[in-house]
Order: structure tokens, then C-alpha cells, then sequence
């Protein structure tokens, strides 16, 4: 049976600033899905990560569905009016259109789906994270899907020997959608020569060479291309297929150990570390740290079985605690160097204003 994973997400309103939706929003969004979803999905669930809700659901309509997108832009409208009505603090905001025009891509929600033939068991995991960028995934989907020494299948596993094939788009280019396909392990080092570079190239997809199916998708959108200016971080979701011809799901979460610090943080204009955190958490610390959560399910002709929580483990808390140390060091250093992105980076629209206003002060020295 041929299904098709959608899950999409939206910041539209919070309590407090940027810490979670109220309990009114996620409702209102639950309650429109639930009245409109016949005939149009098979199953969904409904979750938070920090402020962002999704969205995610199966159907059998292929990806870029127009209705099914309709369906969760409504939604998300309607969870605005309700923001609205109670005052949260950036209602709608990640709603960058005002009318919908067919595919949500390119509105502002985050989106990441596929379609493929389901397998006798279909594990895969649904990852949400907030006060970061989609290129914060780069490194874990490295070492998880290309590096023998985080996912053993590369070396044990028959289905996994001829190893994985990463589409990497440029994010920075405006005009289109630019994507380069390079081949693990033959290009790995120019693979790892692009996802260096995580403010400007992310990985959108990866297929399995053996099989030819697609183990990943990733929400590749910045919110900044769409709407011209700093509106809020991109906060991107992934969906990734499991087991077989693919990592272990152990395999896939292995790296999140790492905790790498990526972009993102307070006003999305700073760095710091990425910290696994359990479903439906919230935000603190300096408006993050960024956070992902992780949701683990198996889809049977299209039906979900309910999450498991695949960051709800003892091993986790240690690692978050040595994530809140990491967090703290580095905002010890303020707004010197590494601890702020560079200019080329930096989205909130004060300090660019300043800047540019600075620049016109420089004098040439004789």
C-alpha cells in the first residue's frame, strides 16, 4: 500500500513570549482538523515542540496534495483568530501569505512528507525542533546515514553496503529551488564540504542506493526568503524512515548525543547548543536552548499507532544536563565572537540597522 507522511508546522501565538501555544490554540487547531479531515486523511496526531505546533498526518493523496495542505492552513488560521483573541504574543506569525495559493510550501509552515510503499513493519521517527534552523539536522544525518563509526549497518548490514545518496539544497538562493545529489561513501568529503556550512546548505533528502526509496525528508524552508526580514527561526521538521535498508532507530538518535551547537537561540541571532528535549516541552534559558524533540511511530495502511517519546529516557536527562552546561558557557561570552552569528546571519533587524548606520561613519585614512 502506497502512503504518504505529511507533517506540517506553524508557530501562530504563545503564552509569555516564545515559551508554548495555549491551550485554546492547540484545541482550536485539534478541533478544526478533526471537523474537516474526512475523506482527506486516514490518521493524525497532533503535538507542540517549544511554540511551533504541527501537524502530522497519513493519506494516500501523494505529497504536495493541495487539500491536504489546505486543510492544515486552515487549521492554522484558525488557531490565529483564537491567539488573537487572547493576546499571544506573535499570533500567526509564521503565516507569511494572506491568502493560500495551492501548496503551503513557501507560506511560511515548515513542511516535510513522503510517499512510499509500505514495508510489512514501517518504523519511523518525526522530529520537531524550535529556535533553530533546518540546517541543524546536518551533522546527526551525517553521522547517522554516512559515518560507520555512529550507524554500524554501514558495515554490518547487507542492505545498507552500498550506502545512502544526500540531495543538498542551497538555501541561500532565492530564485529557485537549487539541489545538488552527491553519493555516500564516494563524495562523503563533498558532503561533508557543503554541511559545514549549515546556515547555507541543508539537507532536504536521502534515498537508499540499494532500494532507491527515500529514508528522509526535512523541511528546508527560511522564513527570512520568504518574508524579507526577520519574522521568527525556522524552526524545521524531519521525518525519518527506520530499520531494513535504513539506520536503526538507535542509529539515528546516536548523534543527538553530540548536542552540536547550532544557529538560532534568543531573537534567532545567536548560537548554542541543540538539546534533545521530551514531547510537548517548552522554552527557557535565553529564549531556548534550541530544542528538538523526537516522536517515534510504526504506520500500518496508513494508520498511526500512538508516539513513543524517543528522548523520554533516562540516558537523555544526562545528556541535557551537559547540554545546559554547554548553554551556559557559552553565553558567558555575551555577545563577543562565536557566541552571536556573524553579520551575514544576523536576522533580527536592529543591530543590521545600526550597522549599516555605523558604516556611513567610517572615514578613509590618508
Amino acid at each position: 500500500m502506497k502512503t504518504t507522511i505529511t507533517a506540517i508546522k506553524a508557530d501562530i501565538g504563545s503564552i509569555g513570549g516564545h515559551i508554548k501555544p495555549s491551550q485554546r490554540v492547540l484545541d482550536s487547531v485539534i478541533g478544526y482538523v478533526e471537523q474537516h479531515q474526512q475523506g482527506l486523511l486516514i490518521d493524525y496526531k497532533i503535538s507542540f515542540t517549544g511554540d511551533d505546533i504541527a501537524i502530522l498526518c497519513t493519506h494516500n493523496k501523494g505529497v504536495g496534495n493541495p487539500d491536504i495542505h489546505g486543510l492544515a492552513w486552515e487549521a492554522f488560521k484558525t488557531g490565529t483568530e483564537v491567539a488573537k483573541d487572547q493576546g499571544l504574543y506573535g499570533a500567526g506569525q509564521d503565516l507569511l501569505k494572506d491568502a493560500f495559493s495551492g501548496n503551503i510550501k513557501g507560506m511560511g509552515p515548515a513542511v516535510a512528507e513522503m510517499e512510499f510503499e509500505e514495508r510489512p513493519n514501517e518504523p519511523f521517527l518525526f522530529f520537531a525542533a524550535d529556535k533553530t534552523d533546518p540546517g541543524a539536522y546536518n551533522l546527526a544525518l551525517y553521522l547517522a546515514f554516512a559515518d560507520p563509526m555512529f550507524c554500524s549497518g554501514l558495515i554490518l548490514s547487507p542492505g545498507m553496503f552500498k550506502g545512502f545518496r544526500f540531495d543538498i539544497m542551497d538555501v541561500s538562493y532565492t530564485e529557485a529551488d537549487r539541489v545538488i545529489s552527491l553519493n555516500a561513501p564516494e563524495e562523503l568529503y563533498d558532503i561533508a564540504a557543503l554541511l559545514r556550512d549549515p546556515e547555507r546548505f541543508v539537507i532536504e533528502g536521502i534515498y537508499s542506493r540499494e532500494t532507491g526509496e527515500q529514508a528522509v525528508s526535512v523541511s528546508t524552508t527560511r522564513l527570512r526568503n520568504i518574508a524579507g526580514k526577520y519574522t521568527g527561526k525556522d524552526d524545521p521538521i524531519m521525518l525519518v524512515r527506520v530499520q531494513g535498508a535504513f539506520p536503526a532507530t538507535g542509529e539515528v538518535l546516536a548523534p543527538y548525543s553530540i548536542a552540536p551547537y547550532v544557529a538560532g537561540f534568543m531573537r534567532g541571532s545567536h548560537t548554542g547548543p541543540f538539546m534533545p528535549v521530551k514531547l510537548n516541552s517548552t522554552i527557557s534559558f535565553f529564549d531556548g536552548p534550541p530544542v528538538v524533540s523526537c516522536a517515534g511511530y510504526c504506520v500500518h495502511e496508513g494508520k498511526l499507532t500512538n508516539p513513543v517519546d524517543a528522548f523520554d529516557h533516562p540516558f537523555w536527562d544526562y545528556i541535557r544536563e551537559k547540554v545546559s552546561e554547554k548553554a551556559i558557557e557559552i553565553r558567558r561570552q555575551g555577545f563577543f565572537g562565536s557566541a552571536m552569528l556573524p553579520y551575514s546571519e544576523l536576522e533580527y533587524g536592529g543591530i543590521v540597522k545600526k550597522l549599516e548606520e555605523l558604516d556611513s561613519r567610517f572615514q578613509i585614512r590618508e
